[in-house]
C-alpha cells in the first residue's frame, strides 16, 4: 500500500509518560485521524519507531530509549522505503527528540548563548545524522510536529490536537484576507514591509507600545497572525520595545488567548523562542504561547526554538522565512509544504548562508499537522468534468502530490549540492575591512565586551573550483535586560562579507 502520511511516534516514551490508559487514548485519537485522512484521500499509517512489527518493513526497530541519532536513522529508512508525502512527528522533545545542531553564531554567555539549536530541519533532509548544520542545507521532505505538553501526566492536550487535526478542513482564501499584525514599535518599519509583501498593505499593523497585551476577540479574529516582537526563554509571552530604548512592555500573553483564536488560524512568530516547547512548571504553570495558540484552535505555528534575528528596518533572516511560510500557505500549500518551500526559498535566495542565516534555517520549524491545508485552492474546470474524474478516479490527488514532491526534492538536492559551507577560522578581516567594521561598530553604539568571529566560505565538494577567497566576519555585543520576570536578550551583530581583502557587503541584525 502506498503511504501518503507517516505519523511517527515512540511507544516506550509515550507509555512511560502517560501509562497504559493514556496510550489507549492516544491510540483512539490516532485511529480517528487515520480515518479522517482516508476520507480526505490520504493513506495514513502510524509507525512507532521502537515497535518491531511496525518497523519490520523498514529495517527493524530502534531501542526503547531512543536518542536523536536513532530517531533520525529510523526516519531516513522509512522515507527511503515508503516515500511518504508527509512526515508527522508526534509529541514534544521529551517524547520525540529534536536534533541538537551546533550553532555557528554561538559566542558564549555574553553573545549568542545558544551553544546548540534544537531543530527538526535534519528530519526534512536526506543527509545522515550529524550535529553540523552545513550538512542540512538542502531540505527535501515535508515535516511537521504535533506537540504535547512537557511534564504532563495525562495526554489531554495531545489527544485534543490530534482530534483537531482530524477535523481540519480548507477554507476559502477570503477567510485569510485579514491579519493580526503585531510588532515591537522599534521594528514597525520592518514588520510593515513584511505585511505589505504578503497582503499588499500594512493598514492594520499594531505596535507595542502603546498597545497590548489584552487583545480583544475581534482583534485576534483574523486567521493570519504575523508577530515580530521580543521573546524570552521559557516564558509564555512576547514583548514590545519603543525605539532606541531598553524597555520591553508586555505585548502578547498566552493567558489572554483563550476563546479568542479562530479555528484554522496560522501563526508566524519571528520572536526569540517564539515556538519553544518548555515545561510549564518553569513558567509558574503557564504553557508556552505557541502551544496555547494550538490549544485554542490554531492549525499551525511557525516559529523559532532559540534566539532569532532580523533588522530594525528592511527585511532579513526571521522576517523573510516567516513571510515565505505565510505566503505559501495563502497560495494553497499544506502547512508542511509551506514550511519546506519557505526553507528552500530562504536558502536558495543567497549565494551563501552566513552564520545568522544558517541559524535561521535550522531554528524555524512547524508545529501542526503538515498535511493540513488551511486555504482551499479553486480547481480548474477541467477537473470537474466526468471524463477527467473517470480517467483519474482516486489517483488524482496522489499523482499531483507525487509531481510536487519530485520538484521539491529536486530543488532541495540542488541546494544541498551547490550551497557553500561555513568553516570557522582564526584569521580576522583584512586591514580595510577591519577599519570599516570598527567605524560601523562605533556608530552602532556597541561598547564593552565584544565578540569577534570569522568564517571561511567553503565551496561545495562537487564542482569545486579555485576562485576568490570569500570570508564572513562578525562583531557583536549583548545586553540582557530583566523585564516582567523574564530576561530579554539583546544581541546586536554586524556581519561583513570580505572577498580577497575587499568589503563586499555589511548588514546589521538584532535579536528578536
Amino acid at each position: 500500500m502506498a503511504i501518503d502520511k507517516a505519523v511517527l511516534a515512540l511507544h516506550s516514551a509515550l507509555l512511560a509518560k502517560y501509562g497504559d490508559a493514556g496510550l489507549a487514548r492516544i491510540g483512539k485519537a490516532l485511529r480517528g485521524l487515520v480515518a479522517a485522512d482516508k476520507r480526505r484521500g490520504l493513506a495514513t499509517v502510524v509507525i512507532h519507531l521502537d515497535d518491531g512489527a511496525e518497523m519490520a518493513p523498514y529495517g527493524g526497530p530502534i531501542a526503547a530509549v531512543a536518542d536523536a541519532k536513532a530517531v533520525k536513522d529510523a526516519i531516513d529508512r522509512i522515507a527511503a522505503a515508503a516515500q511518504p508525502h508527509y512526515l508527522l512527528l508526534l509529541g514534544g522533545p521529551d517524547v520525540m527528540p529534536m536534533m541538537p545542531l551546533t550553532n555557528p553564531a554561538y559566542s558564549g554567555p555574553e553573545g549568542d548563548s545558544d551553544r546548540h539549536v534544537p531543530s527538526d530541519l535534519p528530519y526534512a533532509c536526506d543527509a545522515p545524522y550529524s550535529t553540523n548544520p552545513n550538512r542540512f542545507l538542502g531540505p527535501t521532505r515535508v515535516v511537521g510536529r504535533l506537540p504535547d505538553l512537557i511534564g504532563a501526566i495525562k495526554p489531554t492536550l495531545l489527544t485534543q490536537l490530534i482530534n483537531a487535526a482530524a477535523r481540519a478542513k480548507p477554507r476559502p482564501r477570503s477567510d485569510y484576507q485579514a491579519s493580526f499584525g503585531l510588532s515591537a514599535e522599534a521594528w514597525a518599519q520592518s514588520t510593515a514591509l513584511s505585511l505589505t509583501n504578503t497582503f499588499g498593505h500594512a493598514d492594520n499593523l499594531l505596535t507595542s507600545p502603546p498597545r497590548g497585551p489584552r487583545w480583544t476577540a475581534n482583534q485576534l479574529a483574523p486567521r493570519v497572525h504575523f508577530i515580530n516582537c521580543h521573546g524570552g526563554d521559557s516564558v509564555p509571552e512576547y514583548y514590545g520595545q519603543p525605539p532606541d530604548k531598553d524597555e520591553f512592555p508586555l505585548a502578547h500573553h498566552a493567558k489572554y488567548l483563550h476563546g479568542k483564536v479562530s479555528a484554522g488560524t496560522i501563526v508566524a512568530a519571528e520572536c526569540c523562542y517564539g515556538a519553544q516547547l518548555y515545561d510549564p512548571a518553569d513558567a509558574a504553570g503557564v504553557k508556552g504561547i505557541a502551544l496555547s495558540y494550538l490549544e485554542d484552535g490554531a492549525s499551525g505555528v511557525f516559529g523559532s526554538t532559540t534566539i532569532a534575528y532580523g533588522p530594525c528596518e528592511g527585511n532579513g533572516s526571521a522576517d523573510l522565512i516567516c513571510q515565505f511560510f505565510v505566503q505559501q500557505v495563502l497560495g494553497g500549500s499544506s502547512l508542511g509544504r509551506a514550511a519546506l518551500e519557505a526553507r528552500q526559498k530562504f536558502a536558495g535566495a543567497r549565494t551563501h548562508l552566513d552564520p545568522y542565516d544558517l541559524k535561521t534555517l535550522m531554528q524555524f520549524y512547524l508545529l501542526g499537522d503538515p498535511s493540513a491545508q488551511p486555504v482551499a485552492v479553486t480547481a480548474h474546470s477541467l477537473t470537474r468534468g466526468k471524463a477527467f474524474r473517470k480517467a483519474f478516479a482516486s489517483t488524482q490527488d496522489r499523482t499531483v502530490r507525487n509531481l510536487r514532491r519530485e520538484r521539491l526534492e529536486r530543488e532541495g538536492k540542488h541546494l544541498g549540492q551547490v550551497l557553500p559551507a561555513l568553516r570557522p577560522i582564526d584569521q580576522g578581516p583584512g586591514e580595510k575591512v577591519a577599519a570599516a567594521l570598527k567605524a560601523m561598530t562605533r556608530e552602532t553604539g556597541l561598547e564593552g565586551e565584544l565578540t569577534h568571529l570569522s568564517f571561511e566560505i567553503t565551496p561545495p565538494r562537487r564542482g569545486r573550483q579555485a576562485g576568490p577567497q570569500r570570508r564572513v566576519h562578525i562583531v557583536k555585543g549583548r545586553r540582557t535586560v530583566h523585564e516582567a520576570g523574564a530576561s530579554i536578550v539583546r544581541v546586536v551583530a554586524l556581519i561583513a562579507t570580505e572577498e580577497d581583502g575587499q568589503l563586499l557587503h555589511v548588514r546589521r541584525l538584532h535579536s528578536r
